[in-house]
């Protein structure tokens, strides 16, 4: 009995991940600049955002060139 409680929160918890993978999906990726500071704050720009768009540029030209390498 309880090992088949056990495989039921597996395939439950299983389901769970599966649709959360499939309601964001590839296709729906955001991006972000998350910036760390030394005293342990942070701060998460959102794509779009006026402060966000040179550094997300930047960033995905760091990766085009770590790519290409």
């Amino acid at each position: 009995m309880i090992r088949r409680l056990v495989v039921l929160a597996a395939l439950v918890g299983f389901a769970l991940a599966i649709a959360s993978f499939f309601r964001r999906g590839p296709g729906r990726r955001r991006e972000r600049v998350d910036l760390y500071y030394e005293d342990g704050s942070m701060i998460s720009l959102a794509d779009g955002s006026p402060d966000s768009e040179r550094l997300l540029e930047l960033g995905r030209d760091a990766l085009r060139a770590a790519r290409a390498a």
